[in-house]
């Protein structure tokens, strides 16, 4: 991606382009693709078949009271070999019809926030805290998040991530055990319980189209998540 294609992201996501100028003619290196040599290949096979399992199961889940009003269950999209995890709340409306996370306006949004890093939506894993619609799109419940928390665990062990990019109050907080303000949460480095993954926060893109002040805010969170990734802190 050239810097003239990355700057018209990021005024989507409300940043002006010369707060980022430096970026200009140089090439984003926000990723980096997993080899598929013939070694990984049965690797990946079998990965796809224990994800392809995961997801089965999360379709006919019936662990909470969700999954009576659920129109389709929303396992995840995006590459099984993603470096890259994004996690968001819950499914919406939209979500909930399509069965795929991160749809409509608040999906387009996330797209523009991958793409001013370099990132397509291909080449991420995106998925949920819960799995089903909460009606009415109220805040999960205790027993919804830890009726779901099996199938996210094995998501992030199946997948291996290199870096999770938390979406929203919600999502960090459930995903980190915390109950620490997102506002508080944003600017440090934290990690996935048990394990030396780390895990960064930021704003809902749903809130972000509320509140669009707030963007700024989330492109200094996605650098931030960047230089976990190279390395570089």
């Amino acid at each position: 991606m050239n810097g003239i294609r990355q700057h018209q992201y990021l005024k989507e996501i409300g940043i002006t382009v010369w707060l980022e100028r430096k970026l200009a003619g140089k090439e984003t290196t926000g990723f980096n693709v997993k080899s598929v040599s013939k070694e990984n290949r049965l690797l990946e096979t079998e990965l796809d078949k224990n994800l392809d399992y995961l997801s089965s199961q999360v379709q006919t889940c019936n662990f909470c009271e969700l999954h009576k009003f659920r129109t389709k269950a929303v396992f995840g999209i995006g590459n099984k070999n993603a470096d890259w995890l994004v996690i968001g709340e819950a499914p919406g409306v939209e979500e909930d019809l399509k069965g795929e996370p991160f749809v409509g306006r608040a999906g387009k949004l996330l797209n523009a926030m991958l793409l001013s890093m370099g990132l397509q939506r291909k080449e991420v894993f995106i998925t949920n805290i819960l799995k089903c619609r909460p009606p009415k799109n109220r805040d999960p419940k205790l027993d919804e998040v830890e009726a779901c928390g099996n199938y996210l665990r094995q998501q992030i062990e199946l997948i291996k991530p290199k870096v999770i990019l938390a979406l929203g109050r919600i999502a960090a907080q459930n995903l980190l055990k915390s109950t620490t303000p997102i506002g508080k949460m944003r600017g440090n480095s934290y990690l996935y319980p048990g394990s030396d993954l780390p895990v960064v926060v930021t704003y809902h893109p749903a809130y972000l189209l509320r509140s669009p002040t707030e963007k700024r805010k989330v492109w200094e969170d996605l650098k931030f998540a960047q230089n976990i990734f190279r390395g570089l802190i």
